[in-house]
């Protein structure tokens, strides 16, 4: 069995990725014949022709790695993978797309707006900040409708805060999705499988020590983290159940992680969807995996050879 692990990029995530990718490849020494790294570059599809990969993993952050146009890519050569086909990948990648389809499914997430960039200039910056805060008040959560690791993502506490915070996220994209500050525990929900095989790992509690944002998450120290979560069973029940319900509902293959806040109703609100999940020394899904005893070579394993079993 030949796995060829494809990680870098040129998102703004390619360092996490490449991290990703290492831990990934060094888990499945020894339990795997053959796993090669390779970034996305003009030797991809020559290396996808001739390499003799069985499986290729992608374990790309951020766009074009998550947004479904790798995926289209090894589909379109049929080429088996890990992870969510392409379909769903674009649906569960933006941000709006998937708040939509999980509020049909009554899934609960926090109440939000998109807005883009141009709307600013055209209408005036300031009114809209106004209709923003008389809306949903304050704190809110802004963030680009497209991304991941936290890149552009704030919480706004002060009204004077605002304006500054739509700045740091059109820095990563053209239309912010402005959502109502939920408060409670917040927890990393990761899952294995799909449809009806799919099963949820212990949940993974966060507490930063401010906002969880691209450092929190890939530098130590900034972070503490319970794994398992410090939940009693109703509340750890309802965490599972949601992220279980998110990943089958999204159509989401393999492997995903569900980020949310269990507030003070007892209500699973759902933050984002991660249908490829960190897999750094700080990152969340091995976490998780170490947390339900589950070693993460065999885990890993087990995902490859799912994929070569199901074939293009």
């Amino acid at each position: 069995m030949h796995a060829m692990i494809l990680a870098g990029g040129l998102s703004h995530e390619r360092d996490v990725s490449i991290r990703s990718g290492r831990r990934v490849q060094d888990a499945l020494r020894g339990v795997l014949d053959k796993v090669t790294l390779h970034d996305v570059d003009t030797e991809l599809i020559p290396s996808l022709r001739f390499g003799g990969a069985d499986v290729v993993w992608p374990l790309l952050h951020g766009a074009s790695g998550e947004d479904g146009s790798l995926q289209a890519l090894l589909e379109l050569m049929d080429v088996p993978f890990v992870g969510t086909p392409s379909r769903a990948a674009r649906v569960a990648w933006n941000k709006a797309v998937a708040k939509a389809v999980m509020s049909r499914a009554g899934i609960d997430t926090p109440d939000y707006v998109t807005l883009p960039q141009s709307l600013f200039r055209e209408v005036g910056a300031e009114q809209v900040l106004d209709a923003i805060v008389a809306r949903f008040g304050l704190p809110v959560v802004v963030k680009p409708v497209r991304g991941g690791s936290a890149l552009g993502v704030s919480i706004v506490q002060d009204r004077d805060d605002l304006a500054r915070a739509m700045v740091h996220c059109f820095a990563y994209g053209d239309t912010a999705l402005v959502e109502r500050a939920v408060v409670g525990t917040e927890l990393a929900m990761s899952v294995l499988g799909t449809g009806d095989d799919a099963r949820v790992l212990p949940a993974v509690e966060v507490v930063p020590e401010d906002i969880y944002d691209y450092d929190a998450r890939y530098n130590p120290g900034r972070v503490e983290f319970f794994a398992p979560a410090r939940l009693d069973d109703a509340q750890a029940a309802v965490a599972a159940e949601t992220a279980l319900a998110v990943h089958r509902t999204m159509e989401l293959r393999d492997l995903s992680r569900v980020d949310l806040i269990l507030d003070g109703e007892g209500r699973a609100q759902v933050l984002d969807i991660n249908i490829a999940p960190g897999m750094t020394e700080t990152s969340l899904f091995p976490q998780a995996a170490e947390a339900a005893g589950l070693d993460l070579g065999t885990v890993y394993r087990e995902l490859v050879e799912a994929a070569a079993d199901r074939g293009a």
